[in-house]
């Protein structure tokens, strides 16, 4: 990095003067929301390019905080490292600066001029790169130092390339060991959230799936998992592909406010005074969309999405009911390879905006009667549990559905254990789930377990039977 650095040692100050204050912020806006393109841009540009005082300092902090650790820091981390700084230097006027660039900035996510924004930049900085490397050639010939100037003109000719080289296991060590805090949305379930399976809930770029049987409530898991997000403060997206917009927002009145679904629109003032009471002030924004079966695709979600940004609402959680039944932007004579392909676009949708995304899938017909629904019993494709980052299965019978009892295992998980059984209640008027105080099983001893039920149940009738030839 110093030897890169060295051939911009003579590169004056306002480099980016030539380009107004709103192409400038959409610079720093890049280096913070696309990692790759910001490792090309520390190694062909340096703070003081930029001709604000208030981006010159945070690109001091982000690039000086990349060349310690060997990775950037998260917004959330450098708006802590930004206060620690100004509270040392009490200066009130950039404080304010910053805040205020910070606030458009999370306005304004994703605004439509930044891929040409980053291409320009970056070219702008290769060639003053390229440019000073020339003038030092100049000097390098005069002295007939030619192997030097070879070897400058290499590195100038290979800077600001995309990084290929990846992280080298001890010399970046110190990258590894950097507590970066991982922004999640929690499912409100806190045997879920708990530190060694969700470590908080599903995190940001990631897809949680519930997989179920045809009425055992993967849509009432879905409201429950938007409705205790908005408990967060988060924003929800909720979209719906069956029920109606309306139907969907009842279910959402009778979480929050605890009243049966069939009690809610003859107990409206009661709602009404819910939503109005100071201490539920604090619950995030919710926006239901509805779609017809089969319409939308991933491209009409991202439209949609789009135009809620133009409306300053960008969703912190996007709640999909469900994907089974989108349409995908590509056609393939197997049902299994569209479905596949509509959970790969999911995940790139929700990695790029960095949003976690909820969403169901439908279990094949072997599960209806099973206890455990597993990732082999989701139906069409199990592929979709490949590009899966957490998968929820609910399982009840159908004498257990008057008692709202099931089970519910964690099937795949890479944030942390998986395996693991839940015994749970489904209250299907409130849309609540919630884990039952028994202790949590793994799938074995949840066989075994059922193993030694048959075997006592056997051993009962065995006994019946005896007692009655007698």
């Amino acid at each position: 990095m110093s030897e890169q650095v060295a051939i911009l040692e003579h590169v004056s100050p306002g480099q980016f003067r030539q380009y107004n204050k709103s192409f400038q912020e959409t610079i720093f806006q890049g280096l913070l929301t696309d990692h790759p393109w910001g490792m090309q841009m520390v190694e062909v540009m340096r703070p003081d390019f930029f001709e604000v005082k208030y981006l010159i300092f945070l690109c001091e902090k982000y690039f000086s905080y990349f060349v310690k650790y060997k990775c950037f820091p998260t917004q959330s981390l450098l708006i802590n490292i930004i206060k620690e700084s100004l509270s040392e230097e009490h200066d009130l006027i950039l404080r304010d600066q910053i805040v205020d660039y910070l606030l458009r900035m999370r306005g304004n996510p994703r605004p439509n001029d930044l891929a040409y924004v980053k291409e320009k930049a970056l070219d702008f900085c290769k060639r003053q790169a390229f440019k000073e490397a020339l003038e030092k050639s100049v000097e390098l010939i005069s002295d007939d130092n030619f192997d030097s100037v070879l070897s400058l003109m290499k590195k100038a000719v290979s800077i600001g390339l995309p990084n290929t080289i990846g992280h080298d296991f001890f010399e970046d060590m110190e990258a590894r060991f950097v507590k970066i805090a991982r922004a999640v949305c929690p499912t409100g379930i806190p045997e879920l959230d708990q530190k060694d399976i969700l470590n908080g809930g599903l995190g940001r770029g990631e897809i949680g799936v519930v997989t179920a049987n045809t009425g055992v409530g993967k849509s009432h898991w879905l409201v429950a998992m938007g409705a205790n997000a908005m408990r967060a403060g988060k924003n929800v997206v909720h979209y719906t592909f069956e029920l109606t917009e309306q139907s969907v927002g009842l279910r959402y009145d009778a979480n929050l406010c605890s009243i049966s679904a069939s009690d809610v629109i003859d107990r409206k003032k009661t709602v009404q005074d819910f939503y109005k009471d100071e201490k539920n002030k604090g619950l995030g924004k919710l926006i239901i969309k509805e779609y017809p079966t089969g319409y939308p695709s991933v491209t009409t979600l991202r439209s949609h999405i789009e135009k809620l940004a133009l409306r300053n609402f960008r969703p912190s959680l996007i709640i999909i009911d469900y994907a089974d039944i989108m349409r995908s932007t590509r056609s393939y004579d197997s049902l299994r390879h569209e479905l596949k392909l509509i959970y790969e676009e999911l995940r790139n949708m929700a990695m790029e905006m960095r949003i976690p995304i909820w969403t169901a899938s439908q279990a094949n017909r072997d599960s209806a009667n099973s206890d455990i629904v597993g990732l082999e019993n989701m139906s069409e494709a199990y592929g979709k549990a490949m590009v899966a980052d957490l998968v929820i299965s609910l399982s009840r019978k159908a004498m257990e559905k008057s008692t709202g009892h099931g089970r519910l295992f964690v099937a795949k998980n890479r944030a942390g254990r998986d395996g693991i059984l839940f015994p749970i209640h489904i209250d299907t008027a409130l849309s609540k789930i919630k884990v039952i105080e028994e202790e949590s099983q793994t799938l074995s001893e949840a066989v075994k377990q059922d193993e030694g039920e048959l075997k006592k149940h056997l051993r009962k009738k065995w006994k019946e039977v005896n007692g009655l030839g007698k």
